[in-house]
């Protein structure tokens, strides 16, 4: 249950270590094992990655001979956006954890 969250919410959490500094695809797989003891695979990682870039809420740029990953004032405003959200979205889970249990 755990790998199908965090592969639902990969999207915000690249965003939300792209506001610390910028990374790599494999950065970002290096993190999500250490982190949750999950290893994604590439394809998910990076096709999130593309979706991203695609969507101007990352940039990616080659440096030292692999591309690294930043975001972009639109993905700044976007996690902003979702970080001012929390209480909400906390709520909004809560409220369907207890709709599973009745």
């Amino acid at each position: 249950m755990q790998e199908r969250i965090l592969k639902d919410f990969l999207d915000i959490l690249v965003l939300s270590k792209l506001r610390k500094e910028p990374k790599s695809g494999y950065d970002v797989i290096t993190f999500i094992q250490k982190r949750f003891n999950i290893l994604p695979s590439s394809g998910t990682v990076y096709s999130t990655l593309y979706l991203l870039e695609r969507d101007g809420l990352i940039k990616g740029d080659l440096t030292q001979g692999k591309r690294v990953y930043t975001l972009t004032d639109k993905g700044e405003k976007t996690i902003h956006t979702i970080l001012a959200s929390r209480e909400k979205i906390q709520l909004l889970f809560t409220a369907l954890l207890d709709n599973l249990s009745e």
